[in-house]
């Protein structure tokens, strides 16, 4: 009997196999071409073909700028090159514009807030969202000054380590988020505090595991990994004290609410609730609000901290540069004042400079695909309606087509034969089209502020001899907790060195 059902289930997993690769290989004739997908599995094993960031060169090399991958037996299309992923996002918008739900974002977000794949309820909450933020002064002086204070806050922080060697990441998240904790939750945090730093981890924890193999695995087989103990557990349950809290202070907010005194994005979003002429739609609910903030804060947050810490590292590698963007600083500012906004304008070089950092940092949005709405055809391909689509952003900002030396760390890509600054077309590092970010300028901000204002109070320098190591590798090793400390010197204490 024993021997009857095992060959049962062994004729069942062929059957299966079977199937599966029988539907797979139908698709892929339909699609355009890639690397051959293993059965049921996909690419998912295939090192040489995930994560697209490392490795699409090589496949544009071979399939063309436009090519298909799996995650297990599901299809994503990916999208390389400046012309390519332009064409797409820009004069395809509508085409290009919706969202593809991944099972680690569905089991988190529930198909709410900003990344929500509901188009009527995404058009909706980004106007809301875009709209509340300006209110609040994105973009504007108000915003500018808030930003400049927790950039002081910082500097005050740094100085206390006193040039010893230390970790920059921790501080350059809790100050970014700090920011953003201000627009959202009406005030900021003790960069001590534990329940902020513990947020801060989650959030890291969170991030991390979307981008790693154990992540990609459950984005394949979600309902299989579920049955299993593993990291997944862990990282929902943390991700639902974070959410436990956004409640917490959603009520907190409901009971102190005053129309006429609004402080915060959640005071916006209560008030337009109580106002909702159509509450049946449930698109302003407090579960909403909930995943709104979450997104907002997860969002506003990692991106633009990491784009801070890779910059100070490209500092502290390339002392070269620190010193002529301080010199601009010098010159420009001074040291009696903070830099501004109105400051960019005069400060080409150290605007060249944040730039190139964004176009050098390699960021993957692999975990947040977007999809197209309707049958579509693109680039002598037919590509069916709620297909993945992945624009590897990589690929343009490493195009060899639109810039000079596209793997070297050159601020001169931003700069004409005068030394002013350019704008490049093919720089998207926040997405680009219909799903582009929606704090883009806020995080243009926070990084000029924050860069001109340490840069004018410190010189950062790396602890080890580095030589053989370029900027991004640098910036990896980092993300893998396999990197050499940094220092910060005040630079007045810097000058009587010298």
């Amino acid at each position: 009997m024993e021997l009857t059902w095992t060959g049962v289930l062994l004729l069942l997993c062929i059957l299966l196999i079977l199937f599966s690769s029988f539907q797979m290989y139908k698709k892929k004739g339909q699609l355009p071409p890639g690397p051959t997908p293993w059965p049921i599995l996909g690419n998912l094993f295939q090192r040489d073909v995930l994560p697209l960031v490392k490795h699409y060169q090589k496949l544009a090399e071979k399939y063309g700028p436009v090519f298909t991958v799996w995650n297990g037996s599901k299809p994503m299309v990916a999208l390389c090159g400046y012309e390519v992923v332009k064409d797409a996002l820009l004069d395809h918008s509508e085409e290009f514009g919706g969202r593809t739900e991944m099972p680690v974002n569905s089991r988190i977000f529930k198909n709410k807030g900003l990344i929500t794949a509901d188009e009527k309820k995404w058009r909706e909450l980004r106007r809301f969202t875009l709209s509340t933020l300006r209110d609040f002064g994105m973009g504007k002086k108000r915003m500018s000054e808030r930003v400049q204070e927790e950039a002081l806050c910082l500097v005050e922080e740094m100085a206390t380590i006193k040039g010893k060697p230390f970790d920059p990441r921790r501080i350059f998240v809790s100050a970014v988020a700090n920011v953003v904790c201000a627009v959202v939750f009406g005030n900021r945090f003790d960069y001590k505090d534990k329940t902020f730093k513990e947020h801060q981890r989650i959030m890291e924890s969170h991030l991390i595991y979307s981008l790693s193999y154990l992540g990609l695995v459950y984005n394949t087989f979600p309902k299989i990994v579920e049955f299993f103990p593993g990291p997944h557990k862990n990282i929902f349950a943390e991700v639902d004290y974070i959410l436990d809290y956004i409640r917490d202070n959603v009520d907190l907010h409901k009971k102190t609410l005053d129309p006429q005194n609004l402080r915060d994005y959640i005071d916006c979003f209560l008030l337009k609730l109580e106002k909702d002429q159509n509450p049946t739609e449930g698109i302003y609910t407090l579960e909403e609000l909930v995943i709104s903030v979450f997104g907002l804060f997860l969002g506003g947050t990692t991106t633009t901290s990491q784009a801070l810490l890779c910059s100070l590292l490209a500092m502290s590698k390339l002392p070269h540069i620190q010193a002529k963007v301080q010199q601009e600083i010098d010159e420009e500012v001074g040291t009696n004042r903070t830099p501004t906004m109105e400051d960019r304008l005069k400060m080409p070089f150290t605007n060249a400079v944040i730039h190139e950092v964004q176009r050098y940092q390699k960021a993957t949005l692999e975990t947040l695909p977007r999809a197209t709405t309707c049958d579509t055809k693109f680039r002598g391909y037919t590509i069916p309606k709620n297909m993945a689509i992945v624009p590897v952003f990589a690929s343009v900002h490493f195009d060899p087509l639109y810039w000079e030396t596209p793997e070297k760390f050159n601020p001169n890509n931003f700069l004409d034969e005068n030394g002013q600054f350019k704008k490049k077309d093919a720089f998207m590092p926040f997405s680009a089209g219909k799903r582009a970010c929606p704090g883009e300028a806020l995080a243009r901000m926070e990084l000029f502020l924050f860069f001109t204002i340490l840069l004018q109070n410190f010189t950062f320098s790396l602890v080890v001899d580095t030589k053989d190591t370029d900027v991004m590798s640098l910036y990896t090793d980092f993300g893998n907790n396999q990197y050499p400390l940094i220092r910060a010197v005040k630079r007045s204490e810097d000058s009587c060195g010298q």
